[in-house]
């Protein structure tokens, strides 16, 4: 065995409030990747509730890589949520109509910070809220209700409000190294097979690992 189905939204029987995120969500400018999961005693199989302001007509996305923990009550705010401030009130007054609507703003008018990114193998911890047009590096960790209104860099660690980086949790050759081996992208059976090697801490062996995967899909196929 190669570890859960990734086409199963529920991996862990008997344990519904763990959810393949991709196996459930509609909206098309909602993106993730195999094995990221919501979890969620309440209704785990509705991540999408916490996807606000996610308007079609605005075009953002959200893209989530691979191999993510996403804890219950993580929310992400979209750039839908945007109110102009250039003018003396931020009140939207076109969207009521009744003879509002003549001071509609054109679109290109309102803030859009383009899309949402967080990258693979990223742990998204309890209420915590990601923001307009955030990029949330490989391998980082969001603190429980922390909100993000700033890039985060990869296998950084942040927390508060707004959140902080608190620390790395590698040093900047481990961090290149891993982010040069994006384990995350292997087959997974070579997954299953490195475990140790990707739950560890040696940097060796499991640069050894990467090596030889590598070796495997160079190697020419015999003629036969």
């Amino acid at each position: 065995m190669h570890g859960p189905r990734p086409d199963d939204a529920h991996p862990m029987p008997g344990f519904a409030r763990v959810c393949f995120i991709r196996n459930t969500i509609r909206n098309p400018n909602i993106i993730v990747g195999e094995y990221s999961y919501y979890d969620d005693p309440d209704d785990s199989a509705d991540f999408e509730r916490n996807v606000r302001y996610h308007y079609p007509f605005v075009g953002d996305r959200l893209i989530i890589g691979r191999f993510c923990a996403i804890a219950h009550g993580a929310t992400f705010i979209m750039n839908g949520a945007n109110h102009l401030m250039s003018g003396f009130s931020t009140y939207p007054f076109q969207i009521f109509g009744n003879g509002w609507e003549h001071a509609a703003p054109p679109p290109q008018a309102f803030p859009n910070k383009g899309d949402t990114t967080v990258g693979n193998d990223v742990w998204i911890g309890y209420d915590s809220m990601i923001m307009p047009g955030v990029t949330i590096g490989d391998g980082a960790i969001v603190a429980a209700r922390s909100v993000v209104a700033a890039d985060v860099p990869p296998y950084a660690i942040v927390a508060g409000n707004p959140a902080r980086v608190l620390r790395r949790r590698f040093d900047d050759a481990t961090v290149a190294a891993l982010l040069d081996i994006t384990w995350w992208n292997w087959p997974v059976e070579r997954i299953t097979q490195h475990l140790p090697q990707i739950m560890g801490a040696d940097l060796a062996a499991l640069r050894d690992a990467a090596a030889a995967i590598r070796g495997m899909r160079k190697s020419p196929t015999p003629h036969r």
